[in-house]
């Protein structure tokens, strides 16, 4: 398993994320061909780090419907 070093991390929340603190999503975008994610309500938590293409590939199912609603 690969670690990167995730501390100069510029977090930023999802504009889908709800107004009221609770089901809020962050993404770091300035890491060459990864994205890292993190849940913001524990922002010195764990964070997930995804291939570029991947999240995009995740990111345009989601915007087109693509994925089945839990």
């Amino acid at each position: 398993m690969r670690e990167f070093e995730l501390s100069n991390a510029q977090w930023h929340k999802s504009s889908y994320s709800d107004g009221d603190g609770g089901n809020c999503l962050e993404v770091s975008d300035n890491h060459p061909g990864v994205v890292p994610v993190r849940d913001s309500k524990t922002p010195h938590g764990p964070a997930l780090v995804f291939a570029a293409p991947g999240w995009r590939a995740f990111i345009d199912a989601v915007k087109s419907g693509h994925l089945p609603a839990a």
